[in-house]
């Protein structure tokens, strides 16, 4: 069987996150919380060896991976634009209240993409990069809603939110599909069998 290991890491804090400004697609910069939090994560991730790190193309995404990376004595593959967050589309930018219910539609806001969508976009991302990748190690610096989205969809579970800069493990299993072994940076419990 052949198994592909990914660490899924949202990117590390920007003024909106600290603001709980809705992000999407807008091309926000970390702040010097999320640098800090993009070089604390390098402790936990050099306890494994990466084939490969990959990110979103977004400022904060990318920023974040280059300083992971930077902390690994690696360099980051490429920016993938499939791996963009889920755009929010008016509501960006927004924070909760009375502006941003009246954007709310079922499944999200007017005019932006769906959680559906966005964890179709993000799904098979990962999935094309498991190809690719087959049998290795691969980071993955990303979003949060994009990632928990797509996680979700990948183990059929529906997941919180995804904490900046923090271990997500997740196995690719070529013949049974995906295995979450980390969220959040907490081993997952996996029901007894029996």
């Amino acid at each position: 069987m052949t198994l592909t290991t990914f660490a899924l890491v949202r990117h590390g804090q920007t003024d909106w996150n600290a603001e709980r400004r809705l992000q999407g697609s807008t091309d926000v910069p970390l702040n010097d919380v999320g640098r800090g939090q993009a070089r604390d994560a390098v402790a936990t991730l050099s306890a494994y060896e990466w084939d490969a790190i990959v990110s979103s193309p977004l400022s904060r995404a990318a920023e974040t991976a280059h300083l992971i990376a930077a902390g690994l004595g690696l360099s980051v593959a490429r920016h993938v634009p499939e791996l963009t967050e889920r755009s929010f589309g008016p509501a960006e930018g927004m924070q909760a209240g009375p502006e941003l219910e009246a954007l709310r539609v079922p499944g999200g806001f007017r005019d932006a993409e769906s959680e559906d969508e966005a964890a179709s976009r993000g799904l098979a991302a990962l999935e094309n990069l498991a190809d690719e990748f087959r049998g290795g190690r691969v980071l993955v610096v990303a979003h949060g809603t994009l990632l928990r989205v797509s996680l979700s969809r990948a183990i059929g579970q529906t997941l919180k939110s995804i904490d900046n800069a923090v271990l997500n493990l997740a196995h690719h299993h070529a013949e049974d599909g995906w295995e979450l072994e980390y969220f959040n940076g907490e081993r997952v419990a996996v029901p007894a069998q029996g």
